[in-house]
């Protein structure tokens, strides 16, 4: 039976020719590009507690056609490492399959293509038994898990049936003695800034206030499919797949486990986590700066006023007034109230054109018009007060304060 989606928009062929258990309710999607800790990161998996469902786990081995000797040979080493750790390890309810993808594309070769081959490979098993509703579940070859990782994403997918996708927990570590101080000292600035970017949203009254991070988030095959799949982005591929999927609706949180993602250094894409610890260490920084409390202030007064828009009657913060002239927003306006049955109609349309894109590029603006970025440490403790919640004294304090809100 023909799928409109594979036969369109995947990349390659098929590529594994296993039989599919007709009881896989979960595919595990990890790209590996130059890692030396992929078994680490295998065996996280195989240390969970096993959900109902039988899963599959799928590598996918990648490098660029252009890659030098040292990334195809570590490649090759984290191929055949993975296989002899493979010999003891495999079992008839999780397996494991390895894709070898060294020679792709320059212009597209990256995290988002490969994430990509290892998805559209998940929805021809999962068609392949006629469950368009599997989960897809998007990992990173250096992350681990929580050991209740696979038995609560199977439980969150169950118990929220009209939920298309999930961004899942994840929690950096931040102390040790794997890594030195100033990389703890620069993570726990960098997820402390995530969180804060995230709750920000959240206070502004945005509709997309969800952590969009690559290693920690799921989406249904169906799902995927209809939004033409995963980008080929070499950087940022999470925030634009999921930013097509939260609009849907229903799109939810998954905080009853977590991602543990690593911290260290990388080259490996443009920007994201590695590349930001990379230039923390380049720079010798201390105190990471963030954008500044008042624009997420500005963002709420006009999400508070996007209601009133419908109507013609509104009254917007210069800052933001002054981004809306740079898009065309009187244009796009006039639309948007030409094609609205009412108001809630309107605000749904409305976000959809004034989406995270758009809020980002707007906290840019403000940044470099009118409010320049300041510490993290303040501007975190700063929307703590603004939302009528307790400050702390330090970094470390301040960042686990902002985990418990958002696993609550």
């Amino acid at each position: 039976m023909d799928n409109y989606y594979i036969n369109r928009y995947a990349f390659r062929d098929k590529f594994i020719n296993d039989e599919v258990n007709p009881e896989l309710g979960i595919i595990v999607v990890i790209p590996c590009h130059n890692e030396p800790d992929l078994v680490r990161s295998l065996q996280s998996i195989v240390d969970c507690d096993k959900p109902n469902c039988e899963v599959e786990v799928i590598v996918v081995i990648n490098a660029s056609e252009s890659a030098e000797a040292p990334v195809l040979n570590q490649n090759k080493q984290s191929f055949i490492d993975a296989q002899n750790w493979l010999n003891d390890h495999e079992s008839e309810d999780l397996k494991f399959f390895f894709i070898e993808e060294n020679a792709l594309p320059k212009k597209h070769a990256g995290v988002g293509l490969a994430r990509k081959i290892g998805m559209d490979e998940a929805v021809r098993r999962f068609h392949a038994i006629d469950k368009h509703n599997g989960v897809i579940a998007c990992y990173d070859a250096d992350a681990s898990c929580d050991s209740n990782y696979l038995v609560e994403l199977e439980k969150h997918f169950k118990e929220s049936p009209k939920s298309p996708a999930c961004s899942i927990h994840f929690e950096h570590p931040i102390s040790g003695t794997q890594y030195d101080e100033a990389i703890y000292n620069g993570i726990i600035q960098y997820e402390l800034h995530l969180r804060y970017y995230k709750n920000g949203l959240a206070y502004a009254g945005v509709p997309y206030a969800f952590h969009t991070i690559g290693s920690s988030m799921a989406v249904r095959s169906n799902a995927y499919q209809k939004q033409n799949g995963m980008n080929k982005r070499k950087a940022g591929e999470d925030f634009y797949f999921l930013q097509k999927l939260i609009p849907l609706g229903y799109f939810t949180a998954l905080k009853t486990t977590k991602i543990i993602p690593s911290p260290r250094v990388s080259d490996r894409v443009p920007f994201g986590t590695g590349k930001a610890m990379q230039n923390w260490l380049d720079e010798a920084q201390q105190e990471l700066l963030s954008y500044n409390p008042k624009s997420f202030i500005d963002l709420k007064l006009f999400t508070e006023a996007v209601p009133k828009l419908y109507e013609g009657m509104y009254e917007i913060p210069v800052t933001v007034q002054e981004f809306l002239n740079t898009i065309d927003f009187e244009e796009n306006l006039t639309k948007i109230r030409k094609n609205s049955k009412s108001v809630a109609h309107f605000n749904e349309i409305f976000f959809k054109w004034f989406n995270a894109f758009k809020v980002l590029k707007y906290m840019h603006f403000a940044r470099d018009k009118y409010y320049p970025d300041i510490t993290i440490f303040e501007g975190a403790n700063k929307l703590l007060t603004m939302t009528s919640q307790p400050t702390s004294v330090g970094l470390k304090e301040l960042l686990e304060q902002y985990r418990v809100i958002d696993r609550a």
